[in-house]
């Protein structure tokens, strides 16, 4: 997090050079959400195995109050498709995995291999992603916001101690607000792609909300500025969506 500043002709250079990544909710939609200002994305590779990239609900360029057009376009469009590709590659190589769907493969990820659980939860987190933000304003419905006050004191003491657990996970890895086991709102962080759906997570739970903090995520933009990405990305979150998983999640 202290390395010097690269250039963006550098950091392209690097993700050119170095392989995507170390590498589902049953019973909650996690369907995309159209927006007005949507345009129409590209249409994704024709998929070679079970998983495909999911279009994204909103244009390359519509989060752009946090997240670059061009940055978007590397995460989504090489960063995801790699997850996905390689996914199904696993699959095509081990009859245990053919037919489960991917919240069958995270729920029961320690059975299988770190290709698995890399691809696997590199997939469903982005998928996930995707879906909770929007370039339109939202608003928390009263429930969450709520829940959100009781959990944590305020709707800002929330932001913060959730910006803290993504400034503070070292190196590749997530922040989430989860439901836990008890009901009640949660903030908790995981390495790499793993995400508190897995068996083995060290803290489990239902995410409603989930920001990515690989620097693949922000780099471009903010580079060595974690926290100014964390902060920034509230702009783009999707309440409606997330209060709607806190629905279905508390269900």
């Amino acid at each position: 997090m202290q390395n010097a500043p690269l250039s963006k002709r550098t950091f392209l250079g690097y993700l050119a050079a170095v392989p995507v990544g170390l590498a589902a909710l049953k019973g909650l939609d996690l369907g995309f959400v159209s927006t007005a200002s949507a345009a129409a994305p590209a249409a994704a590779p024709a998929p070679t195995g079970p998983f495909a990239l999911p279009k994204l609900p909103y244009a390359t360029g519509a989060l752009s109050k946090a997240i670059d057009k061009q940055t978007m376009e590397i995460h989504h469009g090489k960063h995801h498709q790699a997850y996905v590709d390689n996914l199904n590659k696993e699959v095509a190589k081990d009859d245990k995995l053919k037919g489960k769907s991917i919240e069958d493969i995270v729920y029961s990820v320690s059975k299988y291999p770190a290709a698995v659980r890399n691809n696997g939860g590199g997939h469903w987190n982005h998928t996930f992603f995707w879906n909770i933000m929007t370039p339109d304003k939202t608003e928390m419905s009263p429930e969450l916001s709520a829940a959100i006050t009781t959990a944590f004191g305020s709707v800002e003491d929330f932001k913060t101690k959730f910006e803290e657990a993504g400034t503070k996970q070292f190196g590749s890895g997530w922040a989430w607000l989860i439901v836990n086991k008890s009901g009640k709102l949660e903030i908790t962080s995981t390495p790499n792609q793993d995400n508190p759906l897995m068996d083995d997570a060290k803290v489990k739970g239902t995410p409603i909300l989930g920001n990515d903090v690989w620097e693949h995520a922000y780099y471009l933009r903010y580079q060595n500025k974690r926290a100014d990405y964390l902060k920034a990305w509230w702009s783009v979150v999707n309440w409606t969506k997330v209060s709607e998983l806190y629905k279905q999640a508390k269900a």
